[in-house]
């Protein structure tokens, strides 16, 4: 079996959280990625929108595109303004070779929202989680049709944040729209990720290696900190330097056949935590346990020729 390890930019330049942002250059931030061994980079801000030139850049760094997140709103708007938003995203991801689009829901979440405990997410009932996951279908069969593929991303703050929204989710929506899985954030919102795994390995079609502090998880106040509150703490991290057993984790990924993307996407503060010294921890650790359970890495960058 063969899986292809990439990388967040988060752990370099924060969106949400300034002050966990490094000055550091799209180059050096996929040099030093790239050196650590990872051949892909999800889309962050300081990605260039013309694929004339965002392609010279990942060429030079031997780097693909392995995704990137986009902000959807569909739980309280049409499908019709989030196609709007989208299509220029799908037409350079297209062009760039990139294997899906990462949809995260942000309508009615309260992720990137200092001012909002973690207690305050939103819920949806029965009757809203069938409608939700029915448009989100929609949608994930539209941009598949235009050539590329959504990965949904279950994710703390939002309508689907925890083990029963997600199968929820998952039950009433079809296979027109895949599923990423977030390691981190469903032991976050405290669900078991084998369990996940098991339920709906057919459906995912991408993975997040996020790991945890669990010290830092155990001591939050839900009625009073926020998710950013809790990313700040260091909440998150890259396997091997958390509380997750990847090794049980991967596994199970090699148990029923998945080959794709393993991505890492840690955000915390860079300078406790230097983004370069973390790809190299989190990949020695993702090499370790993926060789225990019988992958390959894939180890060429951007495509040749």
């Amino acid at each position: 079996m063969k899986a292809k390890l990439g990388m967040s930019p988060i752990a370099w330049w924060n969106d949400d959280l300034a002050e966990l942002s490094d000055d550091v250059s799209l180059e050096e931030c996929l040099r030093q990625s790239r050196s650590a061994g990872f051949t892909g980079m999800e889309m962050g801000r300081r990605f260039p929108s013309d694929p004339a030139v965002m392609l010279p850049i990942l060429r030079a760094a031997d780097v693909t595109l392995c995704g990137g997140w986009f902000s959807g709103t569909l739980v309280e708007e049409e499908l019709a303004a989030n196609k709007d938003r989208i299509r220029p995203m799908i037409e350079l991801f297209k062009a760039v070779n990139a294997p899906c689009i990462v949809y995260g829901e942000v309508g009615r979440s309260i992720q990137g929202d200092r001012s909002r405990p973690l207690a305050t997410k939103a819920k949806l009932g029965d009757d809203e989680m069938k409608a939700y996951a029915a448009k989100v279908t929609a949608f994930g069969e539209w941009c598949a049709d235009q050539g590329m593929p959504l990965s949904y991303h279950h994710h703390m703050g939002a309508v689907v944040q925890t083990e029963p929204e997600l199968d929820a989710f998952m039950r009433h929506s079809g296979a027109g729209i895949p599923l990423l899985l977030d390691a981190g954030h469903l032991a976050f919102a405290g669900g078991d990720v084998l369990r996940v795994i098991d339920a709906h390995h057919a459906r995912i079609s991408h993975v997040h290696v996020k790991d945890v502090r669990r010290k830092v998880l155990d001591g939050l106040d839900w009625t009073k900190q926020s998710f950013l509150d809790a990313v700040a703490l260091g909440a998150f991290t890259v396997p091997g330097d958390g509380s997750l057993d990847f090794g049980a984790i991967v596994q199970r990924f090699a148990d029923y056949g998945y080959e794709g993307w393993f991505v890492v996407e840690a955000e915390q503060d860079p300078k406790l935590n230097p983004p370069k010294k973390m790809a190299e921890v989190g990949y020695k650790e993702l090499k370790r346990v993926m060789t225990a359970a019988g992958y390959t890495i894939e180890t060429q960058g951007f495509p040749k020729g």
